[in-house]
């Protein structure tokens, strides 16, 4: 419960990690790459996974209604021994939403399984008044920190 949302979801994501890995070695399978990221929006320090239910998405919704939140997304990339992490923080901006909208955004389903309740590339970018970092990332692998990692790794050249 005291956990801060930075700590949390590079521990998730770490977690992630040793479950892939060991899975990798369960089945006998060759060593490769293996990539594992998560996503968590937060806002101050509390954290907002995925809703339980439409109740709980449309109080998650309603909180970052107005207010700007925080969406960290943690990648690590074990090859082999080595580990390599990086982390994407980018700040989004809500527009006030009303009690309306927020209900027909909930009703499309769109939030279930999201961290925070939704989806940016989805009908709630509608509401999103300022974006501040990695729009990838916000949807839940940054691109460019994944490129770095897999550079830094020899799996890709370019």
């Amino acid at each position: 419960p005291s956990e801060l949302p930075l700590d949390y979801v590079e521990r998730v994501t770490g977690l992630k990690l040793d479950a892939a890995v060991a899975r990798l070695e369960r089945r006998g399978l060759a060593v490769a790459p293996i990539l594992c990221s998560d996503t968590t929006v937060a806002l101050g320090r509390k954290i907002y996974g995925k809703p339980e239910d439409a109740a709980d998405a449309k109080r998650m919704l309603a909180e970052l209604s107005g207010n700007e939140h925080r969406v960290l997304t943690a990648v690590a990339l074990q090859v082999g021994n080595k580990r390599l992490t990086a982390l994407s923080e980018s700040r989004v901006k809500f527009a006030p939403m009303t009690e309306a909208q927020i209900d027909a955004y909930v009703a499309s389903g769109e939030p279930m399984g999201k961290a925070g309740a939704y989806g940016i590339q989805g009908p709630v970018a509608q509401y999103v008044a300022n974006l501040n970092g990695s729009y990838t990332g916000i949807m839940g692998l940054p691109l460019y920190e994944t490129a770095q990692l897999l550079r830094a790794a020899g799996v890709i050249a370019v």
